[in-house]
């Protein structure tokens, strides 16, 4: 029998933590007791915690593009994508996959089809150590996103879809002078082609942007696919999701857009590098301030998959919660919003043995090791 023996760690479980022993069995928590025993590989009072999971992260995205003019190899891009994953604690991705996007010529224009091709190659042949999975985002002011997003409906391995709107004016970007210059410096843009590239994005989401936004609604529906907003700024933004049936508010620009959302019951998910940074680096709501009037349900490390892990230390550290409470953000409650609670989540006999084990000096906590499905891999 294979068997794997884990003591004097404090398990962060659903409701409480306790300094005990966790076993596993072929690939399975097969029992969790308090206290101490002499075998096993001891923690020295070190914390174990299950595996984390991400629903949004852009990561791939930045292994594929490390500089500006700089395309690396996919699939090397993926393998980096992959371990920079696991080495931050995170077992199981909903990898954000991009349609459309405000420039032409981008990879959420042009590469959007290798990118899941390559995703479901790794998986598929094991390659990867993380299990991936997919989050499709819709970007509503492009013409073809529909057309697009409705080929992979029925791909095994989608678990998410959101539907997004960068224009010019609104949600995310209401200062049309700071969408100015975030693009001039993130796309490089001419600065004297903005005002002709802002009417060209907001004439764009006057002629698809509704449109796309029912047949994208109607086909999750119909797929039972979970499904976010984005950059909800308004109480009428978080109204338009709950009659979309949406399940999750990505990234809420304000306190009332998360208020709102919270209240009627969509969990309200955030950005790590926030939580880390100590605010929005775009001016919008600070994350721990949504923290502290508990408004915020998951967490996500958006761009930077080693402050996940942080955040709900930081969280934790700050008292506003104890570290099983802290932690749900990145285990139990995404778990939940992708239907795969039953699965992995917490620490639970029964359930997958995916886990992490941290030492924390009270600066930044410290992954000691990774295991997924009860074997060790980071």
């Amino acid at each position: 029998m294979n068997e794997q023996i884990y003591t004097n760690y404090r398990l962060q479980l659903c409701d409480r933590e306790i300094l005990g022993t966790l076993v596993v069995r072929e690939g399975k928590i097969a029992d969790i007791q308090p206290g101490k025993v002499n075998q096993g590989q001891d923690g020295e009072g070190d914390y174990l915690l299950p595996g984390l999971i991400e629903l949004h992260t852009d990561n791939l995205e930045k292994c594929m593009a490390p500089r500006p003019g700089v395309k690396w190899p996919l699939e090397a891009a993926a393998m980096y994508h992959d371990k920079d994953l696991i080495s931050s604690g995170i077992t199981t991705v909903c990898d954000a996959i991009a349609i459309g996007d405000t420039k032409p010529g981008s990879n959420r224009i042009t590469h959007f089809t290798p990118m899941i091709d390559i995703i479901n190659q790794g998986q598929n042949q094991g390659k990867f150590t993380v299990d991936h999975r997919l989050h499709i985002r819709c970007e509503l002011s492009f013409p073809d996103v529909y057309d697009i997003t409705e080929k992979y409906a029925h791909h095994p391995l989608l678990s998410l879809i959101s539907i997004m709107d960068h224009t010019p004016g609104q949600r995310q970007f209401v200062n049309i002078e700071k969408y100015k210059k975030y693009y001039i410096r993130k796309h490089s843009i001419p600065a004297q082609d903005m005002d002709d590239f802002v009417t060209m994005r907001q004439e764009h989401q006057q002629k698809y942007a509704e449109q796309n936004r029912k047949s994208l609604v109607e086909l999750t529906q119909r797929h039972q696919i979970s499904l976010a907003s984005h950059d909800d700024a308004t109480v009428e933004h978080i109204q338009e999701a709950l009659e979309n049936g949406a399940k999750i508010a990505e990234f809420p620009t304000t306190q009332a857009a998360a208020q709102k959302a919270h209240s009627h019951g969509l969990q309200v998910l955030m950005g790590a590098p926030n939580l880390v940074l100590g605010g929005s680096h775009s001016g919008n709501v600070s994350a721990i301030e949504l923290v502290q009037q508990n408004l915020v349900d998951i967490i996500s490390s958006d761009y930077v998959p080693r402050s996940l892990l942080q955040a709900a230390f930081i969280i934790a550290h700050q008292g506003q919660k104890p570290l099983y409470e802290a932690i749900k953000p990145i285990t139990a409650n995404p778990a939940k919003a992708i239907q795969l609670e039953h699965q992995i989540g917490s620490l639970e006999t029964g359930k997958q043995a995916d886990f992490i084990t941290v030492h924390d000096d009270g600066i930044v906590p410290r992954i000691t090791s990774v295991s997924r499905q009860g074997k060790r891999v980071a």
